[in-house]
């Protein structure tokens, strides 16, 4: 009798181990993305405060590019995967930034406006255009990849980087510091959760997402660090964000890194550019 009760207990431990890995945040093979967006925000590219003569030639370049429909075409070969995608080498040694390389810095993977292909290579929105503007001028392309996004902005402003791409949103704090292009690209931050998830389901607007969030108790929430994900779970007066105290926000160095964590179980959900994000769940879901 003993052992068919021990038996049955240990059925129902691993029963309960099982729903719980299942529930949501916990671990499992499947993500699925929240599609409602969080914000609205505008990607640029940043220059060095005061660098006012690149940053005019690569504003007019986009204006050129935009309306003779070579942007579009950018735009489709990594949003709807039509046309040639084409990569380019990252340095991997100190380069000299001088008259004649255009130096950019970059933080892979931000698919689809930078990432690392299989070749090692750059590839991206953000790096077709730059590779189009460095033909456009008879400059050699230097590609930096940045571990960490916040130093994209100190390689810029040392003057180590002529130019930062890196799915950049040009806040009104950034302005203050740096320079930017024009506007080429809207954009927002959505969740990512695993698919058993159900937390969200009927969620229409932000604010329907907004008071599942403010009702959770004792859940992480990843996001990459010095990102606008992270600036929206935190809070911040700048940005307008007023943050989500009853949230505990986690920091990695990509929204990858994130995303598998929160395979493993140790992160609720997960926040992130929408572009990115769909990158993400097709890559993981495979």
């Amino acid at each position: 009798m003993k052992k068919i009760i021990s038996v049955a207990l240990c059925l129902v431990m691993i029963l309960s181990t099982v729903l719980a890995f299942a529930s949501c945040g916990g671990k499992t093979e499947k993500l699925k993305l929240i599609d409602v967006k969080l914000t609205d925000e505008q990607y640029a590219f940043v220059f060095k405060k005061g660098n006012s003569a690149l940053q005019k030639e690569f504003n007019d370049f986009l204006a050129k590019i935009q309306e003779n429909g070579e942007f579009d075409k950018y735009v489709a070969k990594y949003f709807k995967n039509e046309g040639t995608k084409v990569g380019y080498a990252v340095t991997t040694t100190d380069v000299v930034n001088d008259d004649t390389n255009l130096v950019v810095a970059t933080n892979c993977p931000f698919e689809p406006f930078e990432y690392l292909g299989e070749d090692g290579k750059a590839y991206g929105l953000d790096i077709e255009i730059a590779a189009a503007f460095a033909k456009e001028k008879n400059l050699t392309l230097v590609i930096k990849n940045i571990v960490d996004f916040d130093a994209i902005f100190t390689q810029v402003d040392a003057g180590y980087a002529d130019v930062g791409m890196a799915g950049i949103t040009a806040s009104e704090s950034r302005k203050a510091l740096y320079d930017f292009s024009t506007d080429y690209y809207n954009a927002s931050q959505k969740l990512i959760v695993p698919e058993s998830c159900t937390d969200f389901d009927g969620c229409k607007t932000v604010e329907d997402v907004e008071n599942v969030l403010k009702g959770l108790k004792g859940k992480t929430i990843g996001y990459q660090t010095g990102t606008t994900g992270g600036l929206y779970i935190n809070g911040d007066a700048d940005w307008g964000f007023d943050g989500f105290s009853n949230i505990t926000g986690k920091g990695y160095q990509t929204a990858v890194d994130a995303a598998n964590d929160m395979l493993n179980g140790n992160v609720y959900a997960v926040v992130v550019d929408a572009a990115p994000a769909e990158a993400i769940v097709a890559a993981l879901n495979k």
